[in-house]
């Protein structure tokens, strides 16, 4: 059975990571696209080449809209027919969040979530972005597409997606109204692939740093791959990578069948 294996990782920052062994994992691989998000860097082209266009894999960059905030970026092993960075006069063009990328048979969206905890009003902006992404995924299952879309989240679903739900109940990544949106996505046919082959607890992809509290697994699960109906039935694998290090986030994987 043919199969292609996916990988999605908020970097926190990819000059960062790549001090930490990220090429090392990168080139230890044979992953069919990796997908970046928070890589920090408003001018790609100032990496050095083997970090910007690692050997055997094509590049794309949704730059960060200042030097050390958002930016995202794949790392792709096939050439996509069709590069989209531009999603109109909306948050989703802003501040380098959303890269889709158009493989015939499937488009593929590599999204960084806004984080709502600094204020209301970037809470605000969370949930504005939440709702105009939803309406362009349903454009493209509506146009007969098979989508995947990948990312930082910033939101736990399901109290099993944090180590501890009562005490978060009422902060940015786990209010009712942030939830809320992710029941709205499936109810539009969207799946949370790894809950399709785990239910267990404990499984997270984001940890503080300042507590350090990966030593002691409180985490949230904030990174996901989703598909729409249109791929469910060729899913394989959908997994989480606890144990690569270099960034406050992991990262997460999706294998389907080609």
């Amino acid at each position: 059975m043919a199969t292609k294996t996916f990988i999605s990782w908020n970097v926190n920052g990819i000059r960062a990571v790549a001090k930490k062994g990220f090429l090392d994992w990168l080139t230890s691989k044979s992953y069919d696209l990796v997908a970046l998000q928070e890589t920090k860097i408003g001018d790609p082209k100032i990496l050095d080449q083997s970090l910007h266009s690692p050997v055997g894999y094509t590049s794309f960059w949704h730059p960060a809209a200042r030097s050390g905030y958002s930016g995202v970026a794949v790392y792709t092993k096939e050439e996509p027919k069709l590069v989209k960075i531009n999603f109109g006069t909306n948050p989703l063009s802003d501040e380098g969040r959303v890269l889709e990328l158009d493989f015939g048979d499937f488009v593929f969206l590599n999204v960084y979530f806004p984080n709502g905890k600094s204020s209301a009003e970037r809470l605000e902006y969370k949930l504005k972005f939440y709702d105009l992404f939803l309406a362009h995924l349903n454009k493209l299952t509506a146009a007969g597409r098979a989508v995947i879309f990948c990312g930082d989240v910033n939101t736990a679903h399901h109290e099993i997606d944090l180590a501890r739900p009562k005490e978060n109940a009422k902060v940015s990544g786990f209010l009712p109204a942030e939830r809320a949106w992710i029941d709205k996505l499936e109810a539009a046919g969207f799946v949370d692939t790894f809950r399709q082959f785990s239910k267990e607890p404990n499984r997270y992809t984001w940890w503080d740093q300042k507590s350090r509290a990966r030593d002691r697994n409180v985490g949230w699960r904030i990174d996901y791959f989703f598909v729409n109906a249109n791929l469910q039935p060729r899913l394989v694998d959908a997994f989480i990578l606890p144990d690569v290090l270099g960034s406050d986030h992991c990262p997460v994987g999706l294998t389907l069948k080609v």
